[in-house]
């Protein structure tokens, strides 16, 4: 078992001002607040890797560390594809996460905190005003695609550029506010993520005397039943079972989390299947180990509002890691690695059963 800290994310309501990049915020959905004005991710790094079409943003991370002045600004930006039937069984392509840092001295933000009002001069639009990039109206990647009429509407690809035309542009193009009117059709509902430590389990002595005055007691049990009688107890409590139960049973003390982080500690898996080993694991480009930084829940879903008939966006856990040295990349954000893990289709019925009993 791991002894590092768990710390556990919550959504909560915020007011724009506080997620805007000068605040270093951890946020879901919307548009994301980069954090370095430069290296964003290219265009088609953005892209799923299986259907080819522009991601979205998922959510960001702010993950500082500690005695390290190269990461005293720290965030980990996720992406999602919003294709349902690119989420396949245990299949990450259609996710990416990158990260970016700075220094405490650099050139995009002042060297003390910000304040925890909100500043007298906001907009609704967060311009590139040092690095002067270009960003997606619809999604607010990198996008250099300008419109050929106004010039000014700017685009990750065409794909964007046709849904914000059909949605609204065609109507606001030529105005000197159609520029700050993006589409959000594709957007997730934005929330502010804020974090508490995961409370210790409580000392389960008592419990464990208990366990084992029941194991004598199975004992003579078994000794009785019948070979056959065994093995359909058995089939009952397999090993996927037991880490789903066991699952369960971690997050039951707070069950609306959404994200579970743990620099160099260990995630808390759905499923005995498609655990990944060590070599499974890529190394970062700069040759360090990569090691489990946070994961994302299943609970998340519930306020993405993706569910629909059939295929959905879905997932059983997104387990996240990153570089072990969180080396620098010449200003470009880096790219990190996901683990996708589904459940099983007992544990997928199983859950679905569970919502639809708790929405009665």
């Amino acid at each position: 078992m791991s002894s590092v800290e768990v710390v556990l994310g919550f959504l909560e309501e915020a007011e724009s001002w506080r997620l805007r990049s000068q605040q270093f915020p951890s946020k879901v959905g919307g548009k994301p607040a980069w954090l370095s004005q430069r290296g964003l991710p290219s265009v088609p790094g953005i892209q799923c890797e299986k259907c080819g079409l522009p991601m979205v943003f998922l959510l960001q991370v702010y993950a500082p560390i500690s005695g390290q002045d190269r990461s005293f600004h720290r965030t980990l930006f996720m992406f999602c594809c919003r294709t349902p039937e690119c989420y396949t069984q245990n299949d990450s392509r259609c996710v990416k996460v990158f990260r970016s840092q700075l220094p405490r001295r650099n050139e995009f933000y002042p060297f003390d905190p910000p304040p925890e009002e909100q500043p007298p001069s906001s907009s609704e639009e967060e311009p590139m005003s040092i690095s002067g990039a270009k960003l997606c109206l619809v999604c607010g990647c990198p996008g250099n695609k300008a419109c050929s009429r106004c010039h000014r509407a700017t685009y990750c690809g065409k794909h964007h550029q046709t849904l914000h035309w059909k949605h609204s542009h065609k109507r606001e193009c030529g105005s000197q506010d159609a520029v700050i009117v993006a589409s959000t059709l594709l957007l997730f509902p934005e929330s502010e993520l804020i974090t508490e430590p995961e409370e210790e389990e409580k000392d389960e002595a008592e419990d464990e005397d208990d366990v084992t005055k029941e194991s004598v007691v199975a004992s003579s049990v078994t000794d009785a039943l019948a070979e056959s009688e065994l093995e359909e107890m058995a089939m009952h409590e397999t090993e996927d079972t037991k880490v789903f139960q066991s699952f369960k049973k971690k997050i039951a003390a707070e069950p609306q989390q959404v994200v579970r982080y743990s620099r160099g500690g260990f995630p808390l898996w759905v499923s005995s299947q498609h655990v990944p080993s060590d070599q499974d694991i890529p190394a970062c480009t700069c040759g360090a180990k990569r090691i489990f930084e946070f994961q994302v829940m299943p609970q998340l879903l519930n306020s993405l509002c993706v569910d629909s008939t059939g295929a959905s966006v879905d997932w059983g856990t997104l387990a996240v890691y990153t570089c072990s040295v969180s080396c620098n990349q010449e200003e470009e954000y880096s790219s990190e690695f996901i683990w996708k893990q589904d459940f099983s289709s007992d544990q997928h019925s199983h859950t679905e059963h569970t919502e639809e009993e708790e929405s009665v």
